[in-house]
């Protein structure tokens, strides 16, 4: 025990260097780890309030030549200020009027106030059985500006090609348009009904009639019995 305490007395002078310097390192970790902690926290509230726009070409359920643009907030924060620049990225006049029906909707040259997460704008329609090879040849592009709601300015580029809808088909009618038809149509034969336009047949089957039919079969029984007693 003594040889340690005498150790410890000639060293004690590089053992508190050492001490120190553990210290120091310790100390330095523990500032990096909590500077990346802080960062990573800011970084989390920033996606929190951080508007996303993205654009998808999409058909209508009626019809599946007749398309329109969606344009989304896919971000967890609202955008405040949109505005849109389109513009033709590859294509010919076809393409300048295929862009020209899609931004009829006045929110393409007023911008919008508001845009709030999983919100969305629809362009307007375009039939893509006319002039179907020079609008599949199109690619479209949307300058996008908004702001979060903490202020920060965002830019982005929207791109629209056309031609990744070439090969799209579709089998029979949506299940909810279908739905939707049906029911139309039942409630449509249901106030025909009511109202009189269309009545239903229905034969009354009464008392009277049972009871003429009870005697022809006891007449007809009768008539069998007399016949097999003679």
């Amino acid at each position: 025990m003594s040889e340690i305490i005498d150790f410890l007395n000639k060293n004690a002078g590089t053992l508190n260097v050492i001490f120190t310097g553990v210290v120091t390192v310790a100390t330095a970790v523990y500032a990096a780890l909590t500077w990346k902690l802080v960062n990573e926290t800011r970084l989390m509230r920033e996606v929190q309030t951080e508007p996303k726009l993205a654009v998808t070409l999409h058909s209508v359920d009626e019809a599946i030549h007749i398309v329109r643009l969606h344009f989304r907030n896919v971000g967890q924060g609202p955008a405040l200020a949109v505005k849109f620049s389109a513009r033709v990225e590859v294509g010919n006049e076809v393409s300048s009027a295929l862009l020209d029906e899609f931004i009829k909707p006045n929110f393409f040259k007023t911008g919008l106030a508001y845009l709030g997460p999983g919100q969305e704008r629809l362009s307007m329609y375009t039939q893509l059985n006319e002039n179907h090879d020079a609008k599949l040849s199109t690619v479209l592009a949307f300058d996008v500006e908004c702001t979060s709601v903490t202020g920060k300015k965002y830019k982005d580029t929207l791109v629209v090609d056309m031609s990744e809808y070439k090969g799209t088909h579709q089998l029979g009618k949506p299940h909810m348009y279908a739905i939707a038809q049906s029911l139309e149509k039942l409630q449509k034969d249901v106030y025909r009904l009511i109202g009189g336009s269309k009545r239903l047949k229905a034969d009354v089957y009464s008392a009277e009639d049972r009871a003429r039919e009870r005697a022809e079969f006891d007449e007809r029984v009768s008539e069998q019995q007399r016949s097999a007693g003679a």
